[in-house]
């Protein structure tokens, strides 16, 4: 199993948590705020926190941490969630 984990700051205060990870060929997502107790398992992440996994990928690809195509992996999840907002602009996926 492969585990990407990265946090950012929120307005307020608050930091949130991300992971991604990637076992079997399968990416599994969730995220909690510090404040919290329990993690949220998500179906798939928002196009933001998606590129941002992109960011992080690509920076462990080129340490040659990880192969091109989980970089490529990525890069279709992203297209696919771009491609739903377009179609469908109303259902953007919130952030916790």
């Amino acid at each position: 199993m492969i585990k990407h984990e990265w946090r950012e700051s929120l307005p307020g205060g608050d930091v949130r948590y991300v992971t991604a990870k990637r076992h079997g060929a399968k990416w599994k997502f969730q995220s909690c705020l510090k404040s919290d107790d329990d993690w949220t398992q998500l179906d798939c992440l928002p196009l933001e926190d998606l590129q941002h996994l992109r960011t992080v990928l690509w920076n462990k690809y080129q340490r040659k941490r990880i192969p091109y195509e989980h970089v490529l992996e990525v890069d279709a999840m992203i297209e696919e969630a771009q491609e739903h907002i377009e179609q469908d602009p109303s259902d953007v996926v919130s952030r916790d």
